[in-house]
């Protein structure tokens, strides 16, 4: 960060990340898994525990997207070393996920924090109920301080539908996640004028406040080796993270305590979004999704969401439409004028038999347990 940006009153890049209340960090393939031999560099994975778990201490709700599942996994299979195959790939990935849980498991049980394994694919993101889903598994480990460890699930996804790099998928998580920041962590310190291997008169850009086609027309193509994601990939995951409300920085994780050395000072790239992570998700809801459904909700209901609560199933009075879980709803008071548009909870079907109940007779009405309200505040926005 430069001196005219702390003389400004601006935050410092150790402020950027100490302040992010949830956290995101992107693991490239090429740092934690050595090229040559396919073998987990443990040294470093145990630095970054570390890290991780100094900022779980801080109170930092601390999410990790891991690639190296194909890189841990190929050699051990003796696959080639041309260009894999859809199916190869799906093969070297099963091997390498095992290896990969169980290095982050022993690396931060070291430090008392439980991990868990999450495997995603671009559909679970995008897809509504999907979406839900993630979020709602995600959002309870983080609230049992466990620290999540995702990856793209190689193994079951397509060609089609296969994000194709774990930078854009990290953005995609933070989106969802509504965090405040994301982590890159690569071979490279951040962006650059130009390909700095390339030109020697290449400048490094400390800060970008927004993304124009000049600050996109940097970016280089990735070079061979096990990393699948280039300045280009980065810069994509960019635009979504900031267009989530979530703040993202490209850093060098090629060194020992590599989120230790941004704290510390080490030179990154910060990309900084102007709007809030919540305040990005409740736009969306409002204005980006097509309502399929309608709930008409009584005073009381209406009362207790105009005072930040969420829609419980006691107090509505009626649902109209046919829709699944994850859709949009619109929210009606007694009088029919819309009063806010949210995420449903359950399909129209089970909505109908648990409306104007109580929550704790959710389980007995479905015959299981599902979520105590029909539309939760954070999928919630009032008109």
């Amino acid at each position: 960060m430069s001196e005219k940006a702390k003389a400004g009153g601006e935050k410092t890049s150790a402020d950027l990340l100490r302040s992010a209340q949830r956290l995101v960090v992107k693991i490239g393939s090429a740092l934690l898994v050595e090229e040559k031999s396919g073998d987990i560099r443990h040294e470093w994975l145990e630095s970054l525990a570390a890290d991780l778990s100094e900022g779980v201490a801080r109170g930092q709700e601390v999410i990790v997207v891991s690639s190296g599942a194909i890189a841990a996994g190929r050699r051990l299979l003796g696959l080639p070393q041309r260009r894999l195959k859809l199916e190869e790939k799906q093969a070297a990935a099963a091997t390498g996920q095992i290896r990969l849980a169980h290095a982050y498991q022993e690396a931060l049980a070291h430090h008392g924090v439980t991990v868990a394994q999450v495997l995603l694919t671009l559909e679970d993101t995008e897809a509504r109920r999907r979406h839900l889903n993630a979020r709602n598994t995600l959002n309870t480990l983080l609230k049992h301080r466990a620290l999540p460890v995702i990856n793209e699930n190689d193994t079951v996804a397509t060609s089609e539908i296969r994000v194709g790099d774990n930078d854009r998928l990290a953005a995609r998580v933070a989106a969802m996640m509504n965090a405040d920041a994301l982590i890159l962590l690569s071979d490279i310190d951040g962006l650059y004028t130009a390909d700095p291997k390339l030109d020697p008169a290449a400048s490094h850009l400390a800060l970008v406040e927004k993304l124009t086609p000049e600050i996109e027309a940097m970016a280089g193509e990735a070079l061979p080796g096990v990393s699948t994601g280039g300045m280009v990939t980065k810069l994509a995951a960019a635009r979504i993270a900031v267009a989530a409300g979530c703040r993202m920085a490209i850093a060098n994780g090629t060194r020992a305590h590599p989120l230790r050395a941004i704290l510390e000072g080490a030179r990154c790239t910060w990309f900084l979004s102007d709007v809030e992570p919540r305040a990005a998700r409740k736009s969306w809801i409002a204005g980006s999704l097509k309502p399929v459904g309608v709930v008409v909700v009584d005073e009381g209901a209406l009362r207790a969401l105009r005072n930040g609560r969420s829609l419980l199933p006691a107090g509505v009075k009626s649902v109209e439409g046919d829709f699944q879980r994850g859709d949009a709803l619109i929210v009606k008071d007694l009088e029919g004028r819309e009063v806010g548009r949210g995420l449903s909870a359950y399909n129209a079907a089970d909505a109908r038999r648990i409306i104007g109940h109580n929550s704790r007779d959710i389980e007995k009405l479905l015959g299981y347990r599902g979520r105590e309200e029909l539309i939760h505040r954070d999928d919630l926005v009032l008109s």
